[in-house]
């Protein structure tokens, strides 16, 4: 069987009394509904900071986050749980898998065409993940994303599920929902062939012909539009 997992990523247990509360009031999704979900950390004016995906775990929340990143978040959240009996703790038992296809594991829940995505003990590396995901015009990470740069809603956040506009209040919501309501996502994340790179981009792939733009709607020229990308620039 090929490798599965994403050695990219790491994963964060939190655990203790409240998890799902504490969560709830800072990301932009719903944690505590049915995971898994993606969501974001973000600033305090709707910027991206981190972004993962939440599972559940019994009474414990795991976060499906950059290995790069996990350190930098599992602090960040510390901030936050002030003198809740919360424990953030890197989980090197768990690695996260992906398959494009198969029976293991449950949809990726930004976009079921990214395939299969589940926790287990590590494995071989999986193969072929990068351009799957760059090719479905799909961005994650702070290189792609930025720290603090990009608001959430300019990530594709609300058409790859990454936020509810029914939940509480969290950090950034306020601008967020704003934008929402007013339909003004002017710029965009978007995936495109390989140029040479400019005041726009955020990462380079030389070696897959492609890099990631933060450009303005009506200047995509030549980005990939998967379909759930051209449904949304023509609602």
């Amino acid at each position: 069987m090929p490798g599965t997992t994403l050695i990219d990523r790491a994963v964060l247990r939190l655990s203790g009394e409240d998890v799902r509360p504490f969560l709830q009031g800072l990301t932009t999704n719903d944690a505590t509904g049915a995971l898994p979900v993606w969501a974001g950390l973000l600033t305090p004016q709707g910027k991206a900071l981190f972004d993962f995906i939440l599972w559940a775990d019994g009474g414990d929340v795991l976060i499906d986050c950059e290995a790069a990143q996990a350190d930098a978040l599992a602090r960040r959240l510390s901030i936050y749980r002030l003198r809740r009996a919360i424990t953030i703790a890197r989980d090197d038992a768990l690695a996260v898998h992906w398959a494009p296809d198969g029976a293991e594991g449950v949809p990726d829940p930004r976009l079921p065409e990214l395939g299969r995505r589940w926790l287990a003990p590590p494995s071989d590396p999986a193969e072929g993940w990068l351009e799957h995901r760059l090719r479905l015009g799909v961005t994650e990470g702070v290189a792609e994303l930025g720290s603090g740069e990009t608001l959430w809603l300019e990530c594709n956040a609300r058409e790859l599920n990454g936020v509810s506009f029914t939940k509480g209040c969290y950090v950034g919501q306020e601008n967020t929902a704003r934008m929402h309501h007013r339909s003004k996502v002017n710029r965009r994340l978007v995936v495109v062939p390989f140029a040479e790179p400019g005041d726009r981009t955020r990462a380079t792939y030389p070696e897959l012909g492609l890099m990631v733009e933060h450009r303005r709607v009506e200047s995509l020229g030549d980005a990939l539009t998967p379909d759930w990308l051209a449904r949304a620039l023509s609602s």
